[in-house]
């Protein structure tokens, strides 16, 4: 028995994310804010973990340790982030937001805000609690 790809809600939540990063970093664009919606999760990551490590980053990201390489390389030359040496570690860093990082986060939390008030538009409090109670429990299904 086929079903219509659109049928399949797996499906409808991996459409729904790209349609949501498409759309945040056109409006990042817009206003050049010059940084990509990837950028932005990990200095918001960043910011309420800091300081801590590529390692505990890419956990938290649910990004692969290597690929956040090169994001923290155009973020560290933006000179929003710093990367610090951990004692008796040679390999790892810890990292954490510099002074323009806070600052650049803090000056752009409220645009970021209205685009999250924008994708829940026309929700209530309820479906809102429910709907994430649904996608937490696909989560625990899928793990």
């Amino acid at each position: 028995m086929s079903q219509d790809l659109n049928d399949v809600i797996l499906f409808q939540i991996e459409k729904t994310n790209k349609t949501a990063k498409q759309y945040s970093q056109k409006e990042f664009d817009r206003i050049g804010l010059g940084i990509t919606v990837d950028q932005w999760v990990l200095l918001k990551i960043i910011e309420k973990h800091q300081p801590l490590s590529q390692k505990e980053l890419a956990i938290q990201s649910l990004r692969d340790p290597a690929s956040i390489t090169r994001t923290l390389d155009l973020l560290e030359n933006k000179n929003y982030i710093e990367r610090a040496a951990i004692v008796d570690n040679r390999r790892q860093y810890n990292i954490s937001l510099t002074p323009a990082g806070e600052k650049f986060v803090s000056d752009n939390m409220k645009m970021v805000d209205a685009h999250r008030q924008q994708s829940t538009a026309g929700f209530t409090q309820e479906q809102l609690t429910e709907l994430k109670n649904m996608l937490i429990k696909i989560q625990q299904n899928m793990s």
